[in-house]
This record gives C-alpha cells, structure tokens and sequence, in this order.
C-alpha cells in the first residue's frame, strides 16, 4: 500500500497494490499495523455501504461530540470525495482537499476526526464504503453547506448542473456559523 500525504497532511490518500491477470485481481485494502504506521493509532468500530446515482451529493457531514475518522473507497462507479478540516487550532481550518476515488483506480482515503467530508457521484451509480473510528450517534449530527462560498470546493459537477442533495445537506450550516472542533 502507497500511502499519500495531500495539501492537507493528516488526509491521506492510499493506493493499493493491485495483483492482476487473465483471471481477475487480487489486493489488500487494510492491513492495522500499516495503518497505524501512516494515519495514526485509529480503531475501527463500523463499517458502511451506500449506492448513489449520478449527480448525488452527499454531505458535508461530521461529528462533534463521537468524532468519526472514516477511511473511505469506492467499489463501482466513481466520486469525487471531499475533507474539509474544521480543526479551529489547525493551520488548515477552513481548507479542503479532493480525491477522484473509483472502482477503477481502488483508491481509499482516509479522513480523520475533525474534518467534514462529502462525495459527490460523477458515474452513473456508485457503490461507496466506509470504514469508522466511532459508532454513528444520530444525535450528533451536522452539515456544512457543499456550495459554501468561503470553502469554494470545486467539485467538478457535471455540466454545472446543481447536484441532488438531501433536505439536511441542503439547509447545513455555512462554515461561519457552524460549530467547529475547538480542541482536536
């Protein structure tokens, strides 16, 4: 596994060793010690599977009170996937970093607590799984606007056409007024 520092250093983009021939491929997604290694003494606690159809744009979602790291793939179609640091102390606050993951490319990236993430679907469908530090706490929500203009995340949407959003994500908060981690 190759593991990627981005412009924001603690998001990091692993690519996996593929083993392929006439038969199929054959690769490791997640090896602990590796893990530890390059991202941090993290634990996994859930895993989760979500299908989208094109246009779809989920979050930007976190957590304040069970921060969830999430170490994020696609395994069909493709998205263009999104870490917003909302880490007050950090050099970074208010910064984003972008990945095209794709069942192609087997790429995962790993967005620790204390960030805001969100995928965008740019195939037709796309089959997302993620891996979580914590336990989803329904009461622990929030949502940081996708189209918020101090972030100005340019998620490449297809023919800039609005993207399809629930009616959570479409009321989220602007980073201005959001709640933010202030010790993390």
């Amino acid at each position: 596994m190759k593991y990627e520092a981005l412009a924001i250093p603690d998001v990091i983009l692993l690519t996996p060793k593929v083993f392929g021939d006439e038969r199929g491929f054959f690769m490791e997604t997640f090896r602990q010690s590796d893990f530890e290694q390059h991202c941090g003494q993290y634990t996994f606690v859930q895993d989760n599977h979500s299908l989208s159809a094109h246009g779809i744009l989920r979050g930007l979602h976190y957590q304040l009170e069970k921060p969830q790291g999430k170490l994020v793939r696609v395994t069909r179609g493709e998205v263009f996937d999104v870490a917003v640091d909302l880490r007050q102390s950090s050099p970074t606050f208010g910064q984003w970093v972008g990945a095209t993951l794709s069942a192609e490319n087997k790429q995962m990236l790993w967005v620790p607590p204390g960030f805001a993430h969100g995928f965008y679907v740019t195939s037709d469908e796309a089959e997302f799984q993620y891996k979580c530090t914590d336990y989803y706490n329904p009461g622990d929500e929030y949502c940081i606007r996708w189209d918020d203009k101090d972030l100005a995340i340019d998620w490449g949407l297809t023919d800039g056409v609005v993207p399809k959003t629930s009616g959570k994500d479409a009321e989220g908060d602007f980073l201005k007024q959001a709640k933010v981690f202030s010790l993390l």
